[in-house]
């Protein structure tokens, strides 16, 4: 089954095809045949795309939304120039999984499209208006160029967080505002936070019961999650992705006091001061230069800049405060996962979190961590450490793609 992966943003379209079917996910010979994206879409857009054998292109189009950025990906999966042998018309994308963030209390797991589960991701958006209405928008694309025949599914950001428990993911607030506005946790970033521990446990031939760790998705967006018999039982982002760790440009944890004397101070309105926290905080914020870990540690180097090595230092201290907080939370854990962007690739990060994390147990070993390349996946601790260290790169697309073939044939989700 050619399964067509869309992730719909506001002015931007990801997309991947992955061929994988029941018997490919058991012997785990699931095949990428491309993958691309759509970025400035509402002008002349930037396309860049590749297939499984060939290199990087990028091509620019004038694209007005995001129904007309599938149409031209589709065209170009057809076409000769795509070189993707297996696709050569609408016909042999079989199903279409999306990405989308917010499922709220409703969604537990994937699911099948419907026009009621469709309903339900519309009366998410109060939770997530920025991105969820970008996915329903995937989604009607696709309803408007396939026709309802094709079948697709909706792969949830907050699905995997659905096994935590009240004590973590109620706020002190009164009880009111949740039971009248389901004001809550629900955290984000599950499909890859599922993925790695998944991908641990098969590293390490454990079942998911034996499944106990703390994962660390660190790139632009950066969460921590508590993993206990392979679910997940607390998170650092809550209601919205803005809190928890320090981010690119969102500022993670901080004073809610802090919001009204920005406003005041400042002569800033809610919505600017939420605009404030979410795109010029961070990494950009405290260093004033980048919110790019890789020009940042670039920059580092060269120049030692005060507020440079500020940025890092409080993002790296974050993240390991976290870990800390969700040892103890959990009675202790296997093994530390370092993945996304940062954590896949940068050495000098995974480094500093790990040194004050000997009291644990965890003991990095420098050579293992400077050699792990990006894309590779392996042990970056001692081999008597009692906390291990490891780095395993994040496929959220392949779990996507596997879930769209159990969702269409009826098979329970394995986590």
């Amino acid at each position: 089954m050619n399964v067509l992966i869309l992730n719909a943003g506001s002015s931007s379209l990801k997309f991947q095809v992955i061929a994988t079917d029941l018997d490919r996910i058991k012997k785990a010979s699931d095949e990428r045949l491309c993958r691309g994206q759509v970025e400035r879409i509402g002008g002349e857009a930037i396309v860049t795309v590749q297939n499984k054998n060939g290199p990087r292109r990028k091509l620019t189009a004038p694209i007005r939304d995001v129904a007309a950025a599938l149409d031209y990906v589709l065209r170009w999966l057809a076409s000769d120039t795509s070189e993707v042998a297996e696709i050569r018309s609408l016909g042999d994308l079989h199903a279409v999984g999306h990405r989308v963030v917010h499922g709220g209390e409703m969604f537990h797991e994937s699911a099948l499209i419907t026009d009621d589960v469709l309903k339900g991701i519309e009366d998410c958006i109060d939770l997530a208006p920025l991105h969820n209405p970008n996915n329903i928008k995937g989604i009607l694309a696709v309803r408007e160029i396939f026709g309802r025949q094709t079948p697709q599914v909706a792969v949830f950001d907050t699905a995997f967080h659905s096994t935590i428990a009240e004590q973590a993911y109620l706020y002190a607030l009164p009880y009111h505002l949740y039971r009248r506005h389901r004001i809550r946790r629900y955290g984000f970033h599950g499909t890859s936070h599922r993925y790695v521990a998944y991908r641990y446990r098969m590293l390490r031939s454990l079942t998911r019961e034996q499944t106990n760790l703390v994962t660390l998705h660190l790139g632009n967006g950066c969460s921590a999650c508590a993993i206990r018999g392979g679910r997940s039982v607390d998170t650092s982002m809550g209601m919205t992705p803005l809190e928890g760790l320090v981010m690119g440009t969102r500022s993670g944890d901080l004073d809610p006091a802090i919001l009204n004397l920005m406003a005041s101070k400042e002569g800033l309105s809610p919505h600017e001061v939420e605009s404030v926290l979410n795109t010029q905080s961070g990494l950009l914020g405290i260093s004033g230069l980048t919110n790019d870990m890789k020009v940042l540690e670039d920059e580092l180097k060269v120049h030692d800049d005060r507020r440079v090595r500020l940025a890092i230092e409080i993002f790296c201290y974050r993240a390991r405060k976290y870990v800390g907080a969700f040892l103890a939370a959990m009675g202790g854990a296997d093994a530390v996962i370092f993945t996304g962007g940062i954590g896949e690739n940068s050495p000098m990060i995974r480094g500093r979190i790990c040194e004050g994390l000997g009291w644990a147990g965890l003991k990095l070993d420098q050579g293992r961590n400077e050699q792990m390349v990006a894309r590779g996946e392996g042990q970056i601790s001692t081999d008597d450490s009692t906390l291990n260290a490891w780095v395993i790169p994040t496929d959220e697309e392949l779990l996507i793609a596997r879930d769209t073939v159990r969702c269409i044939l009826g098979e329970p989700h394995p986590g």
